[in-house]
């Protein structure tokens, strides 16, 4: 059989989703025949599409010619017998199998005995769909992103009953509209959407367990991790019912924990606070479908401000390595006098070079005078021993994540710091308190994780212990405000936010490669287009170092005793066989040896 034409296409269901379809394939040429029991659902979608296109003629994107063009190959019916010419028929429907499959038995009357019939599902069998179809053969997943005409990616799923020809149809069509089709098996939530409703869920539970505000779980994902948007705002915008739907269907498919939906979720769904689309969620808005976020209680750096913490000039970074320098480049420019402490006066050197380097680098791009980066590397004094510390008001430790390490340091600390002084940890994964008992004032000890590189990453997880003062806690949140770091507060647990959300997604994403569904590429591209991360799963992991991430999914499964946090075996292969990613020539890829 020759691969079908798809020139006339049908999409049943006019909402966003459906609507946004419509437009991707008229503005690509393709004759769209929209259809929804509502009359008003599909008037509005005419005008949603004729507002669209006018935006899109105002910014330069289209002429008016192909404007006009697009909208004359768009038509709209009430009457699934429209689709009768179709080609290719898409149902973007409720998400329940009831409402689907009388949809498909009805188009099964209907249609042409060659014509496709695509589900725009994220959650539902592909498989159980065609069995129930006539045409078995001919139906297939066709998984749009929203807002269909911005997003790039298209997952393209088909069921062991699906014939070849129609999915490579289906995929020449994505790629004749501009789309990065990506070819995966049928299970739920596929690529894209199975791994990010599953750290989804964790971020609503970890809200619910307060654990950490809503506002503080989004400002870390976003600046920790360069996300466009944080978890819980996320959720409000997909509508946390369909979320609920996606993780009732992944978790009956995996029993996977981790997919099993936050209580949360149900209460909020239940009571009809359901994201944007209700006007309440996570978050509150100005009303049903807005995006205007309504101050519904003082965000936590304006309860920080209300408190007052101790007076800090100078501070002590101990540490040679990479983040050490990096965090003390970070005081000095903000105006604190400090002193850079390592294991030997030559290290300690050394450490002061790599910054001046740093801010040589900086003028060169004009981010600032060679007077103010004299001036920075001036307040950093080079010091080979710790007892240079006597005076500073606030320590931070940065040396080797290793918790014995840590903990002599905190008890030399505790020696020869003043009284008074905040002495922090930059740890990622040990517990904070462990090294708060290392010494004689507890209270003054707290984890301050700045993430690499510390100049430029904008995100502090402030982590306060059982132990920590409250005056040590807010002079903390002070001096992030100081060096212009956004500080959001956490306890002291495995992962604190970011590496407690990020790495179990990142395990998921080892498991799918491991289970064969789908493959490196796939998942990197689904990732990138479909949610928006600045790179894939498998990229990340080989630039993070795939032992420092063995090491970190060690901690949380040993933290949280969830099976489904043991790490990934195909992870712990590649540590063993010295494939730690790229600082190795090889991780998941391989790279070019410098």
């Amino acid at each position: 059989m020759d691969r079908p034409s798809l020139h006339t296409v049908a999409v049943i269901g006019l909402g966003t989703m459906g609507t946004g379809i419509a437009e991707v394939l008229a503005r690509a040429g393709r004759e769209v025949i929209g259809i929804d029991i509502s009359e008003v659902a599909a008037t509005q979608a005419v005008c949603a599409l004729e507002a669209s296109t006018a935006r899109s003629v105002q910014r330069e994107r289209i002429s008016e010619q192909e404007r006009r063009d697009a909208l004359a190959r768009f038509r709209t019916f009430t009457d699934l017998q429209a689709a009768a010419e179709a080609d290719l028929v898409i149902e973007v429907v409720p998400e329940t199998y009831e409402i689907k499959n009388q949809v498909f038995r009805e188009l099964d009357a209907i249609v042409r005995p060659d014509a496709i019939i695509a589900t725009g599902t994220n959650a539902l069998s592909v498989t159980r769909l065609a069995a129930d179809s006539a045409k078995p053969d001919r139906v297939l997943g066709l998984h749009f992103f929203n807002p269909a005409p911005a997003m790039k990616l298209v997952e393209v799923v088909s069921s062991v009953l699906t014939d070849p020809q129609a999915v490579e149809a289906v995929t020449a069509l994505a790629l004749d509209l501009g789309k990065e089709p990506v070819s995966v098996g049928d299970r739920p939530g596929f690529v894209a959407d199975g791994l990010l409703f599953g750290y989804l869920n964790q971020a609503a539970a970890m809200y619910e367990a307060k654990y950490a505000s809503r506002e503080d779980i989004d400002a870390a994902m976003k600046l920790g991790c360069g996300l466009p948007m944080g978890p819980l705002a996320l959720l409000d915008l997909i509508g946390i019912d369909t979320a609920r739907t996606v993780l009732d269907a992944m978790y009956a498919a995996s029993r996977d924990r981790l997919h099993a939906p936050a209580p949360i979720l149900k209460q909020l769904s239940e009571a009809g606070l359901t994201g944007r689309k209700s006007g309440r969620g996570f978050y509150t808005y100005a009303e049903p479908g807005s995006a205007d976020v309504v101050r519904d209680a003082l965000t936590p750096l304006e309860n920080a401000q209300l408190a007052h913490g101790r007076t800090v000039d100078s501070v002590g970074v101990a540490g040679s390595g990479t983040m050490a320098s990096g965090i003390a480049e970070v005081f000095a420019k903000a105006g604190f006098s400090v002193v850079l402490a390592a294991r030997s006066q030559e290290k300690a050197e050394t450490a002061k070079s790599r910054i001046g380097k740093s801010l040589s680098r900086s003028v060169t791009k004009g981010r600032m005078t060679q007077e103010k980066a004299d001036e920075t590397l001036a307040r950093i004094t080079a010091a080979g021993t710790l007892d240079s510390f006597a005076d500073v008001d606030l320590a931070v430790e940065a040396v080797a994540e290793d918790l014995e390490v840590k903990q002599q340091l905190f008890a030399t600390l505790d020696k020869v710091c003043k009284p008074g002084a905040v002495l922090a940890t930059t740890t990622s994964s040990l517990p904070v308190v462990a090294c708060a008992r290392a010494t004689s004032r507890p209270q003054d000890v707290i984890g301050m994780h700045f993430f690499n590189p510390a100049p430029a990453m904008k995100l502090v997880e402030v982590v306060r212990t059982v132990l920590t003062a409250d005056d040590a806690h807010a002079t903390v949140r002070e001096v992030c405000a100081r060096v212009r770091k956004h500080p959001v507060d956490c306890g002291d647990r495995a992962g604190f936010i970011v590496n407690a959300l990020l790495f179990p997604y990142l395990n998921n994403a080892i498991k799918m490669v491991q289970e064969h569904y789908a493959t490196l590429d796939d998942i990197d591209t689904a990732m990138r287009l479909g949610g928006g991360y600045p790179m894939g799963p498998f990229e990340l992991l080989d630039v993070v170092g795939l032992d420092v991430s063995l090491a970190i999914e060690k901690v949380l499964h040993r933290e949280f005793r969830d099976p489904g946090l043991a790490p990934a075996p195909l992870l712990e292969h590649l540590v063993a066989a010295g494939c730690l990613g790229r600082k190795t020539g090889r991780g998941f890829r391989e790279y070019a040896r410098r």
